[in-house]
């Protein structure tokens, strides 16, 4: 039973915390997999998003003893407790705590320092036209595969695309955060003008950030099928590269992605098989 079910979340949309829930009750077989094992961090709205929210990393003292919490090493010696969801029960329960955003980690709790994923993150700035971003999401794809790695894209939700490469694992994250820049300087070398790995906001001008820190020990990235904490109530969507040419990152709202998801199998079913070797495209890329 979820208590204040018909609180208003989405105020612009009229979209209740009982739809929120629904929503993930919808696309638990989905998202599961892409959660399981994996450290999280909520980005909770216990009044919708136009009242306070904020980012949690460690698991509420009232939260049951049935959801899986895990200690992670941090880089400084300590530890850190997380949540895990593994199952639909536990996605239903933080749903219900107004967690409106799943971010993950790119490892799992099993091995938090050697990642079995590399993301780059689009980020673009106002203005950008979807057709660029289209533009740059297959030109980190041509270097992905040149690099050895199979690459998948995914609509964020909100501003850009995220595209991934699924990791074997077996490199340590500096290596990962290496490659993952070494990649993400190579796109931006090929169109200088448009394209930047500046850290610094004010040394990018209108360009477009490509974004290799999420690549970083402890760092994350919007779960797939994630709802989005903005109007619109738009979810990262994982696609098919033929879906992209009509994609916008914000374009599945949360009834559309539940209709997406009753009709189509999720692109991302099959991610681990294609796992390579961060090592060896490192070794590639000279």
């Amino acid at each position: 039973m979820i208590s204040h079910a018909d609180k208003v979340f989405y105020p612009d949309d009229g979209l209740t915390k009982g739809d929120v829930v629904e929503y993930y009750r919808a696309v638990a077989d989905a998202m599961l997999p892409h959660l399981r094992g994996r450290p999280l961090t909520l980005r909770r709205f216990p009044d919708g998003i136009g009242g306070q929210g904020w980012f949690q990393k460690h698991p509420g003292e009232h939260f049951p003893d049935r959801i899986r919490t895990e200690r992670v090493p941090r880089r400084d010696g300590g530890e850190d407790e997380y949540v895990v969801c593994d199952d639909a029960e536990t996605l239903e329960y933080l749903a219900g705590q107004g967690t409106i955003e799943f971010h993950v980690w790119l490892s799992t709790v099993d091995a938090p320092g050697r990642p079995d994923r590399l993301v780059l993150d689009l980020d673009p700035p106002d203005g950008t036209p979807v057709t660029e971003l289209r533009a740059v999401a297959r030109r980190i794809r041509d270097h992905y595969e040149r690099a050895g790695l199979t690459a998948f894209v995914q609509a964020t939700g909100g501003r850009g695309f995220h595209v991934l490469a699924p990791l074997d694992a077996k490199a340590e994250t500096e290596v990962v955060l290496e490659l993952s820049r070494a990649l993400a300087d190579a796109v931006a070398a090929d169109d200088p003008d448009r394209l930047t790995t500046a850290q610094r906001k004010e040394k990018r001008g209108d360009r477009i950030f490509l974004d290799a820190n999420r690549n970083g020990y402890a760092q994350t990235f919007v779960a797939p099928y994630s709802l989005r904490a903005r109007p619109g109530a738009a979810a990262a969507t994982p696609l098919d590269w033929r879906e992209l040419g009509k994609a916008e990152p914000a374009g599945w709202g949360l009834a559309k992605e539940k209709q997406r998801l009753a009709r189509k199998a999720d692109p991302w079913r099959d991610l681990d098989k294609h796992a390579a070797s961060a090592e060896a495209a490192l070794r590639k890329l000279g």
